[in-house]
């Protein structure tokens, strides 16, 4: 009679059963202290502009003229601008709109991407060539121009700026989700799920996309920097959020205009801008590293 092994040698250890590639990465990505420090920092700028101006009893648009341009005191701790302005107060507003456009327009770019990457990577061939080669088509739209002529048309505003910047940023994301797609539909599990006759539909969204997954939350983390400082530049041409509104960009333009009479209207924004962006490829950067199974293993 051959003795039977006891349990514990035939199960594997519960730590190693709760394992998933998502535990395991978050355990890769703290371990990892500048994706910590970044994503604090990021975490901790966001509250602040989100929170910071229901505690303080100066709006954004509150002018002193009197007062004028002053340096940094205890009554403004950043200072003022030429109107009088506390710029403290315009950091924060101006965090909203700046933060607001990198995530909106992510968010445009990372839906019309992905959609448009998936179906492209899994119905190949003529369709696949088709797609893309609009996708080169756009790329060589110079994307100034692009903007002007939205402007011209339909009028300045916030929400033509998300439109504007998230109908370009998605051709990146668009190639990025063609590549993991393509190898991913030669793998067994998607014959398997064509062989049961489900629709291409079911296979893209519910078997594709999710495997996909990790690339795509890398870039995206890549990718709000990478918006914010569109933004930034074309308020800095004066193409971006308007008067009295304020965004990071329009700040540094109006700092940078004024730097030798008043450094600290170009030192403040730029820094705080500066520290997003490092903080948001930090976060990033580290995503991808612990994301990255095969760099893992090694």
């Amino acid at each position: 009679m051959i003795p039977l092994s006891p349990p514990s040698a035939i199960r594997p250890p519960l730590s190693e059963a709760r394992s998933s590639l998502w535990r395991d990465a978050w355990h890769r990505l703290k371990k990892n202290r500048l994706a910590v420090i970044g994503g604090a920092l990021l975490t901790g700028l966001t509250m602040l502009c989100i929170a910071g101006p229901w505690f303080l009893r100066m709006s954004y648009q509150e002018q002193n003229l009197d007062l004028g341009a002053s340096a940094p005191s205890a009554a403004h701790w950043f200072g003022t601008d030429t109107l009088g302005r506390d710029l403290f107060v315009r950091l924060l507003y101006g965090g909203r709109i700046s933060l607001g456009v990198g995530l909106c327009a992510t968010f445009v770019a990372l839906t019309i991407g992905v959609i448009y990457g998936a179906i492209a990577g899994y119905l190949g061939g003529k369709i696949d060539a088709t797609m893309m080669r609009l996708v080169d088509i756009i790329y060589a739209l110079p994307f100034t121009i692009f903007v002007i002529l939205l402007m011209v048309f339909f009028g300045r505003n916030i929400i033509l700026l998300f439109v504007a910047i998230g109908a370009v940023e998605w051709l990146t994301m668009a190639r990025i989700v063609r590549s993991q797609i393509m190898a991913l539909k030669k793998m067994e599990f998607i014959e398997a799920a064509r062989s049961l006759g489900l629709s291409n539909t079911r296979i893209i969204f519910r078997h594709l996309l999710p495997n996909a997954l990790g690339p795509i939350i890398v870039y995206t983390t890549l990718t709000i920097p990478a918006v914010m400082l569109l933004e930034a530049f074309l308020s800095f041409l004066g193409l971006g959020v308007q008067p009295p509104m304020s965004s990071w960009g329009t700040l540094i333009k109006d700092g940078a205009e004024k730097m030798e009479e008043f450094p600290w209207l170009l030192i403040f924004p730029g820094s705080i801008f500066s520290l997003t962006l490092f903080s948001l490829n930090f976060l990033g950067d580290g995503l991808r590293d612990a994301l990255d199974v095969r760099a893992a293993q090694d």
